[in-house]
């Protein structure tokens, strides 16, 4: 079996969404949990790339920041004001489900 995509969620997502996913069994971390709370951009997006997981922001400094070609394992951008909670979830279920870590490494999904 192919590996899963395991996500790593930006400080300003709203911590319900981490809960959530792990309720459906997806690996998931926050920048809270893993002590990068105030971190700089660079730092936050390090730890995703060491740790092989795919970084769901609402900052648009994350695109900024990786358009100078930065290697990363995925990012998932979403407009805080444009989807609810619920649709967030659905969608990052959707790509859990049928994407692999393959497929979406040096890719953005906007949602």
């Amino acid at each position: 079996m192919a590996e899963r995509i395991r996500f790593h969620l930006d400080e300003h997502i709203d911590p319900d969404l981490a809960r959530a996913l792990r309720r459906y069994g997806v690996d998931v971390t926050t920048t809270v949990e893993v002590g990068l709370r105030s971190a700089s951009d660079r730092k936050q997006m390090d730890f995703a790339r060491r740790e092989n997981r795919v970084f769901v922001t609402h900052d648009a400094d994350f695109l900024r920041m990786i358009s100078d070609n930065q290697e990363h394992h995925g990012i998932v951008y979403c407009s805080k004001a444009e989807r609810s909670m619920g649709e967030i979830i659905r969608t990052l279920i959707l790509i859990y489900e049928v994407l692999i870590p393959e497929e979406i490494a040096g890719r953005i999904e906007f949602i």
